[in-house]
């Protein structure tokens, strides 16, 4: 994380920009301690007449602040343990859409990346079709007469996420140090993770790599594909594949229009997610309708997979048995796997916990299958965990949010989607494949290759562990020295951190009383 003065200012004016388009309004003084919330009372004069409440003022901000604020914003829309569930609600609203930037600087980039003049890439480069915050897609002609999907980064991208993503750190290293509750929440670990992710969807080989890793995961699947890549044609800042002609899920129209059969659609979209989380561990985590088209066979085709969702197989098992728990209503079954996962403390007890969930499943059992949604229900079973002191993981939150998209599609293609008798088969499947007597022999086989490989290492431990034994025995007996040079430079790097906490703190309260008596 590196900070400078221009960060700062750079801050203050996002704290502007929250403070006049509402979005302070999501949080509750009551819920605050008397300084802060004189704070965000004082802060809230600042709101504009008319400004949105709450979620909605803050992803009105966040268009206001720009591309790397847009995708902020859509990264907290998978977090409802942070921002709370309505807040995450209004964010996924955002739509990260920018014009397009020239055609002179996508020529240039395409040179680039390859070395070659635009003419020996592609034949022909048609104009941008799609923008968004990091790159454009065109549609191309290669040499040989395929059509193809271009994919340009746009120029000074790179640059442009690092100086904001920078200010962000700070931010919430600086809220970590005053709040205890943004330490509960990790603000630090939420930007850290949103930075890894544009760093991964910035380097589009990456994007390339998923697409090849998706296409041999369903290459036996009738009913689903992805586009092929170009690797000729890919480089980090410029990604090649197969144009899809399909049409767009939410052009429901063209396809009855088209004679597609829009119910064994709908059952395709969640069994095929269902099929890559459990199956192969690894899924599209953004799988709105502009991403899914249906091709001329009825198959249902996915693209742009920048953000993709990997499940282990303790997750997995989590996942499928916990909804088969919730199938079969056995409540108790579902309380006993977060256990053995370790995902809730053994300070609490499986029929305590197994009476909370059942209080989520039973209200299910009492309407129609179609009324039923299985994403708000993972949604409360995570808000009931998090009273249990379960901690927050990633890739299961980012699961929930993706299973609330994909229920949305299926759902606008058949109304009356039963979700349970669409998941059961597939949930049974994996069930039966890993947790029944083949799953266990191929289980002990792979604990059987581990402790073999263990054994091969046993020398190696034995010595280090000697080596480490006779160090805490020599440190036990003269004490832990710290060399002066570092003691010294600790609290020089101690010092200057308060000087610079101190620092921001009083030129933000000063631009925000200075906006206050100028309004």
């Amino acid at each position: 994380m590196t900070f400078s003065v221009s960060s700062l200012f750079r801050l203050a004016r996002v704290g502007f920009v929250l403070a006049r388009e509402g979005a302070f309004a999501i949080a509750n003084p009551a819920d605050l301690p008397p300084l802060a919330a004189t704070l965000l009372r004082f802060v809230r004069l600042i709101e504009k007449r008319g400004a949105a409440e709450g979620g909605a003022g803050l992803a009105a901000a966040m268009t206001r602040l720009g591309p790397s604020y847009v995708k902020f914003g859509q990264f907290l829309a998978t977090r409802p343990d942070v921002v709370g569930v309505r807040v995450a609600r209004d964010l996924e609203k955002l739509q990260d859409r920018l014009p397009p930037f020239p055609m002179a600087a996508a020529v240039a980039s395409i040179e680039e990346a390859f070395q070659k003049p635009v003419s020996d890439v592609f034949a022909e480069l048609g104009k941008p079709v799609a923008a968004a915050s990091i790159a454009q897609v065109h549609r191309a002609t290669t040499p040989d007469g395929r059509i193809v999907a271009v994919k340009v980064l746009r120029p000074g991208v790179r640059a442009r996420f690092k100086r904001d993503l920078d200010s962000m750190a700070f931010a919430a290293a600086t809220l970590e140090r005053l709040s205890p509750e943004a330490r509960r929440l990790r603000f630090v670990g939420v930007v850290e993770t949103l930075a890894r992710s544009v760093t991964m969807e910035m380097d589009l080989r990456l994007e390339a790599a998923a697409l090849s890793e998706m296409a041999q995961n369903t290459e036996g699947d009738p009913d689903f594909r992805v586009p092929t890549v170009d690797w000729d044609r890919t480089g980090r800042e410029v990604l090649t594949l197969e144009w899809i002609d399909g049409i767009p899920l939410n052009d429901i129209a063209a396809i009855e229009a088209a004679g597609h059969d829009r119910v064994a659609l709908g059952r395709t979209v969640i069994q095929s997610f269902l099929r890559h989380a459990l199956r192969d561990g690894f899924f599209h985590a953004d799988m709105h309708p502009g991403n899914l088209f249906v091709d001329t066979e009825g198959r249902l085709c996915a693209v742009d997979f920048g953000i993709m969702g990997r499940l282990g197989i303790k997750e997995r098992r989590f996942l499928a048995e916990i909804l088969l728990g919730f199938i079969t209503r056995d409540y108790r079954r579902v309380a006993e796997v977060h256990f053995e996962a370790g995902y809730v403390p053994r300070i609490h007890a499986v029929d305590e916990f197994a009476q909370a969930i059942r209080a989520i499943g039973e209200p299910i059992h009492k309407r129609r299958a179609d009324e039923i949604s299985m994403a708000k229900l993972l949604t409360l079973l995570f808000e009931v965990t998090g009273l249990f002191d379960m901690q927050t993981r990633t890739e299961l939150v980012m699961l929930q949010k993706t299973m609330v998209v994909v229920e949305g599609v299926g759902r606008s293609l058949d109304p009356q989607l039963d979700m349970w008798s669409t998941a059961e088969p597939v949930v049974r499947e994996w069930i039966e494949r890993n947790l029944g007597p083949v799953g266990r022999i191929e289980e002990a086989g792979r604990g059987a290759l581990s402790l073999a490989g263990i054994f091969g290492t046993l020398p190696e431990l034995v010595s280090r562990a000697n080596t480490v034994a006779d160090r805490l025995e020599t440190a036990t007996r003269n004490g832990f020295l710290l060399d002066p040079r570092s003691a010294a430079a600790i609290g020089r790097a101690e010092a200057h951190a308060r000087r610079w906490t101190h620092a921001a703190l009083w030129v933000i309260a000063g631009l925000l009383a200075y906006i206050a008596v100028t309004l």
